[in-house]
């Protein structure tokens, strides 16, 4: 793997995939072997494999964690986030700006463009990453964009509460008279964890994750899967077997 170095637009964007050593619900996940590989290796390859990444970190407090990095994609892959940065409750956004500061004063650049990437949405690919950057650097007005996918078993159209011995719509507007079929009902979003990819001012100077006009990219379920459970860790672990054994995702 080789670090690219192409620019976005007139600069250029950082990456940055968060690594903790502490996640809680599936325990040392970042480095946990998916089909025998580290689950960090499959989007840190997509990101580095990326025409549209200037840089690509990963941002950790353990040493296994940033160890794996180092392997997986050298001396410029690991970054050491400090320890107050790592906790459970620690969000995002210090996190990035951490990164940011970090690499621009390691480097001499300033980046034009903040990315996100999860370790936990391990189909993610690298023309993921390339083209939803370039619907953000080709649309002037937006100043971010989120990967989503489709609903489907769980459309709000679907969703329901109990009040007293009635049940009735969990959102106003959302009556059903009789059952709803898919293709039937308006199609909702909703973000699959994989990337966050923002304008520099977003993050550093508003403190925030994506902005207020936010493209969406779109992807299939099939690669939407994010690992939040030892099922999903699986799940994940079976399908990426079945894939590197040829099967295919579709």
């Amino acid at each position: 793997m080789t670090l690219p170095t192409a620019k976005l637009g007139h600069g250029a964007a950082l990456a940055v995939i968060p690594a903790r050593g502490g996640s809680k619900g599936v325990p040392r996940k970042n480095i946990r072997l998916l089909a025998g590989r580290p689950l960090l290796e499959y989007v840190l390859g997509a990101a580095l494999e990326s025409k549209l990444l200037a840089r690509v970190v990963v941002s950790s407090d353990d040493d296994e964690i940033l160890q794996v990095a180092r392997a997986l994609g050298g001396e410029a892959v690991p970054l050491r986030r400090p320890p107050e940065l790592a906790r459970d409750e620690t969000p995002d956004v210090p996190m990035l700006r951490h990164a940011v500061e970090a690499v621009e004063a390691a480097d001499g650049v300033r980046f034009d463009y903040v990315v996100q990437l999860h370790a936990t949405t391990p189909f993610l690919t690298a023309g993921d990453i390339d083209l939803a950057m370039h619907g953000l650097n080709s649309d002037a007005a937006a100043d971010s964009t989120v990967s989503v996918c489709t609903v489907q078993g769980y459309h709000p159209v679907k969703l329901k509460r109990i009040e007293g011995d009635r049940l009735v719509p969990y959102l106003e507007g959302m009556e059903e008279l009789t059952t709803s079929r898919r293709q039937d009902v308006e199609p909702v979003y909703k973000r699959n964890g994989g990337l966050y990819a923002s304008r520099r001012y977003v993050v550093m100077e508003l403190g925030r994750v994506w902005g207020d006009h936010v493209r969406p990219y779109v992807m299939p379920e099939e690669r939407s899967l994010e690992i939040d459970s030892p099922t999903d860790f699986l799940l994940a672990d079976l399908l990426m077997r079945h894939v590197r054994a040829g099967g295919g995702m579709g």
